[in-house]
């Protein structure tokens, strides 16, 4: 779902041992990425193929330390960390903790430790567990709420649901954690385009994420027959024009007190836009209607992608 890791110094790629795939956000472009686990534990979602070559394993503390070591010693000004895969925060509270706790003993101008969380995983951990390791150094989940639809996600077998994902983000943010949270514009097709922007406002709305980006459908050909037998009726896809129109209506509906980043300047989509809400809601209608005006912005579909 996020950008393959194809853009990593090559001193880094030829010192770690890394399980390719490995994934990471686009906001962890610049970011040293420790693999401590493999896989993700879930891997039933439709709408991804990150990690469906590999089985679920957890990396021992001896391989875990031994590259944080090696790491410490090459590149000890590091700022930013991402814990992968899909499921670091899988891990025991104990383990991620020794983990946290370690690569701030060992980079010691560190900034940011951050790692992909699933509603589940969250939602396993008591509230005193997530500022247990929050105060050992852990600083930021990113999680997938795709979209606030139940009947889509049931489709999509995401395994949760719009309250689910609304209590874990609650959970985490009251934990002290800075959430960065992920929607997939078209995700519901043509037929459940009104529903999905409407549920997925109202997660956005009942949360208010530090930041949400907003990524476009984009299925890969192996995973494309699946998706569409689960979802359990004929799937339209939205053309680049209906997608800015829930960009437009997901905007129009996000109605928040507290700041949220927004972005939808991923690779995905076919048109970009950023800003904050509440001060920028009114300049980024207006700048979709302006490219309405304007189709030739938009982003040429060969250079669009996962």
């Amino acid at each position: 779902m996020q950008n393959n890791i194809t853009n990593s110094g090559l001193l880094v790629l030829m010192m770690l041992n890394y399980d390719y795939p490995l994934y990471r956000p686009p906001s962890e472009a610049d970011s040293l990425i420790f693999q401590v686990t493999l896989g993700c534990s879930f891997n039933e979602c439709s709408f991804c193929d990150m990690y469906r070559s590999k089985q679920y394993s957890e990396r021992s503390w001896d391989e875990v330390k031994a590259e944080i070591d090696m790491m410490a010693k090459m590149l000890p000004d590091t700022k930013r960390i991402f814990l992968a895969d899909g499921d670091a925060l899988n891990l025991s509270v104990e383990y991620m903790q020794k983990i946290v706790k370690y690569l701030r003993e060992k980079f010691q101008n560190l900034e940011r430790i951050s790692c992909y969380a699933m509603p589940m995983n969250v939602l396993k951990k008591t509230p005193e567990e997530l500022k247990l390791l929050r105060e050992s150094g852990l600083d930021m989940f990113y999680l997938g709420i795709e979209t606030g639809s139940d009947l889509i996600l049931k489709k999509v077998t995401k395994g949760a649901t719009s309250v689910t994902m609304i209590r874990a983000i609650k959970k985490a943010m009251d934990a002290g954690y800075i959430m960065s949270c992920m929607i997939i514009l078209g995700l519901g097709g043509k037929t459940h385009s009104k529903e999905h922007i409407r549920g997925t406002a109202e997660v956005i709305n009942a949360t208010a994420p530090h930041y949400v980006g907003a990524l476009t459908l984009y299925l890969e050909n192996g995973i494309k027959d699946e998706f569409m037998t689960k979802f359990g009726e004929p799937f339209i896809p939205v053309s680049d024009h209906d997608a800015l129109d829930e960009l437009e209506d997901l905007i129009s509906q996000i109605d928040v007190k507290n700041n949220v980043i927004f972005r939808a300047n991923h690779g995905s989509n076919a048109y970009t836009i950023k800003g904050t809400f509440p001060q920028d809601k009114q300049m980024m209608q207006e700048k979709i209607s302006w490219m309405k005006q304007h189709p030739e912005v938009i982003r040429p579909v060969g250079l669009r992608g996962f």
